[in-house]
């Protein structure tokens, strides 16, 4: 045999002799396009070593502990965590000393059932999350799509998009029974963060600007303590869409008594349904609130609200309450008249409507 093609044929045997990349190798080494994975520990380690592109898949089954992602996608190779509604995330943390503002910590464990901690360009679809502290948590995760996930039985809040967790979406999941522990923090939906936390979760010097986020045709209640959703202060440009808000249960603690509060700004609401029975406390179906607000940002204002369907159940005053007018002159909201109530005490809106 002539000597190259001897080496030649040399190196193709050992390339069949080699060993294979292992199925969690690092960016440097091909990636495999999907990791199928049925234990926590599996999981774990799939989260740890996620690379653009990369789907990784849940068997059926419970997967319990910290479950924790720190990989970024980009927009052309998203990230997926995926997996049948049967397949169950819980955490029965928090366990360990906490950090003085929240953030991946050794020997720490948060309590949250998935937390995406400087992970942008995720998307998380079908499975479940419930029995934890928290549900769902972002931080530092722009760009991030939940579809399909049922989050229920959670200490405090269900889904939150933290720490400018900007352009997000939640759409097509249910969120019910939060605020089993703290009924006064059991909202279901957390946009951004209030004013008292910005020290930890805002921009440096300034607001949580988790904006635009899109949560659109999902379920949120029953038995959701604190708000349906709650739209911060310092937030803006989100679209509040198609939902489905059941009442009941909500708990009066910490002024939770709507089915969504809005603190931030230039939010279209339109298209959603709210509905409430006893038991629960209730107040109004929509409300606006203003703190923190200063000339160049005025929080709570330039919202729309159009084309909702309000039933207050005889016990709630207005369907959409805009608490004050002055505070938004430069800015107002607008309610249409697209909008309609049934069984209120008050009426449709205590400010005029617009055509």
């Amino acid at each position: 045999m002539h000597p190259r093609s001897a080496l030649t044929a040399a190196v193709a045997v050992a390339a069949l002799l080699a060993p294979a990349a292992p199925a969690f190798a690092g960016s440097t080494a091909p990636a495999a396009q999907t990791v199928d994975v049925s234990t926590a520990a599996q999981l774990r380690a799939a989260l740890a070593a996620a690379v653009p592109g990369r789907t990784i898949r849940l068997a059926p089954g419970e997967y319990r502990g910290s479950f924790v992602a720190q990989r970024a996608g980009t927009a052309a190779e998203p990230v997926t965590l995926t997996g049948p509604r049967t397949a169950v995330l819980v955490n029965d943390g928090p366990s360990g000393s906490a950090p003085s503002c929240p953030a991946p910590t050794p020997g720490w464990d948060s309590g949250y059932g998935l937390w995406l901690a400087g992970a942008p360009y995720w998307n998380l679809t079908g499975f479940t999350v419930r029995d934890s502290k928290k549900g769902v948590v972002l931080d530092g995760s722009p760009h991030v799509v939940i579809d399909g996930l049922y989050v229920h039985h959670i200490e405090d809040e269900g889904v939150h998009f933290r720490r400018s967790s900007a352009d997000g979406v939640l759409r097509n999941s249910v969120v019910e029974y939060t605020g089993r522990v703290q009924p006064a923090y059991g909202e279901g939906v957390y946009l951004g963060s209030a004013n008292s936390n910005w020290g930890c979760h805002g921009n440096t010097g300034g607001a949580d600007r988790s904006d635009r986020v899109l949560v659109e045709n999902n379920r949120i209640g029953p038995y959701v303590t604190a708000e349906g959703i709650d739209v911060k202060e310092g937030t803006s440009g989100g679209t509040i869409r198609g939902n489905t808000f059941d009442g009941r249960g909500i708990s009066g603690e910490n002024s939770a008594d709507s089915w969504v509060d809005v603190k931030g700004s230039g939010y279209l609401v339109e298209d959603n349904r709210g509905t409430f029975a006893a038991p629960g406390t209730f107040a109004n179906g929509y409300e606006t609130h203003n703190p923190a607000t200063t000339p160049s940002f005025p929080n709570g204002c330039g919202n729309v609200w159009r084309g909702n369907t309000s039933d207050l159940g005889g016990v709630g005053a207005y369907a959409i309450r805009i608490t004050s007018v002055s505070a938004c002159a430069g800015r107002p909201n607008v309610v249409y008249a697209s909008n309609t109530v049934t069984r209120a005490t008050a009426g449709l809106t205590n400010i005029p409507v617009t055509p």
